[in-house]
């Protein structure tokens, strides 16, 4: 079946039963390592029935079924969509280079939309997915789940409130081993838009949540130092490091290595205020001219991909935008695209050339 085929028969209506009110009828597709977490999460949220499973990998899907025994499997997520007018919501949690066409494909046919960062591989693919989103009836959501963390969403709300005085700069950096080998398309740039784009653009998300607009141009420097054709045929950086430049003389400084020994720096996400500098991930805030610091009230303790996911479902039943929604996944995955241009191409790259218009 053509694609073009295949909705064609998806918008056909039919008459199937109606879920309970508060009851929401999701899909799972991609049924790896992240959608296997976020099936276990939906375990445990109340309103959520899994009622069908899609990948392509046979082992994967089989795995994944264990936990839902009830639920349909398909290995196409085109003939899913086609036989399964009942599901609500979609879940997508495959490779980046697949985002754009699933997302659109369920989109189009109504349903709500949780898709996994970032929100495409490529800034036309971005514009096609936030035009589509635009366009919906039902709800878009992206899996920037970090903006429910409860200590980093307090620290942020703690900043847009103005209580810290304006931004001034943001320092961030992931340092860490290497990505799983088992997991191929991660080392395929042109799968998986180079680790910037796939695993560092959740710390930009909050940066540019924080500051609250997109930047104006980037500039870097990255490579493969260590790990050259490790794993056979490795096209992703090993290492890199980035300075963005935003509107009001604001700076965000960005590095990102895989090669850091267990222990070491590890992982940051630091803003700097006129009054003093806060840590997203610890909501703690130490005043300029002081050493003492002070953690924000925080009373949530729960898992950011719970939160994230219990939002995403009552979104879906009120119709309300998401804090993750098209607009900010789109600005925050252009935002790693920026950067991974300005090191593929040596150059200072800026906005204009990566953020066309989403039209109307």
């Amino acid at each position: 079946m053509t694609r073009r085929g295949a909705l064609t028969s998806l918008a056909v209506p039919a008459l199937v039963a109606q879920a309970p009110s508060d009851e929401i009828r999701v899909a799972v597709i991609g049924t790896g390592g992240r959608g296997t977490l976020l099936l276990r999460t939906l375990a445990r949220i109340p309103g959520a029935r899994v009622i069908a499973l899609c990948d392509i990998d046979a082992e994967n899907l089989a795995r994944a079924s264990a936990l839902f025994p009830e639920a349909a499997r398909f290995a196409d997520f085109r003939r899913m969509l086609d036989e399964r007018k009942d599901i609500d919501a979609v879940l997508i949690a495959t490779p980046v280079d697949t985002h754009k066409m699933i997302t659109i494909a369920a989109l189009e046919v109504g349903k709500h939309v949780y898709c996994e960062k970032p929100m495409a591989l490529n800034p036309e693919e971005c514009r096609l997915v936030a035009q589509a989103a635009h366009n919906a009836k039902g709800v878009y959501q992206a899996g920037f789940q970090l903006r429910h963390d409860p200590n980093r969403r307090a620290a942020v709300e703690h900043i847009l409130a103005g209580r810290l005085g304006p931004v001034l700069f943001c320092q961030g950096y992931r340092h860490t081993g290497d990505l799983p080998r088992s997991t191929a398309w991660y080392f395929d740039r042109t799968r998986s838009g180079d680790n910037i784009v796939e695993q560092a653009c959740h710390i930009l998300d909050l940066f540019a949540w924080a500051i609250g607009k997109p930047p104006l141009r980037a500039f870097g420097s990255g490579g493969v130092s260590l790990y050259k054709d490790e794993p056979p045929g490795r096209t992703t950086m090993d290492n890199y490091a980035l300075i963005y430049e935003f509107p009001g003389d604001i700076r965000v400084n960005f590095s990102h290595i895989y090669f850091d020994p267990p222990g070491f720096s590890g992982i940051k996400e630091r803003v700097f205020c006129a009054q003093g500098a806060i840590d997203l991930a610890t909501a703690t805030f130490t005043p300029l001219n002081a050493r003492e610091s002070t953690r924000l009230a925080v009373a949530e303790t729960r898992d950011a991909n719970l939160l994230s996911l219990e939002a995403f479902l009552d979104n879906a039943r009120g119709h309300k935008l998401p804090l993750n929604n098209a607009e900010s996944a789109r600005t925050s995955t252009l935002m790693a695209i920026l950067g991974r241009k300005a090191i593929y191409e040596k150059r200072i790259v800026t906005w204009a050339e990566v953020a066309a218009p989403v039209g109307g």
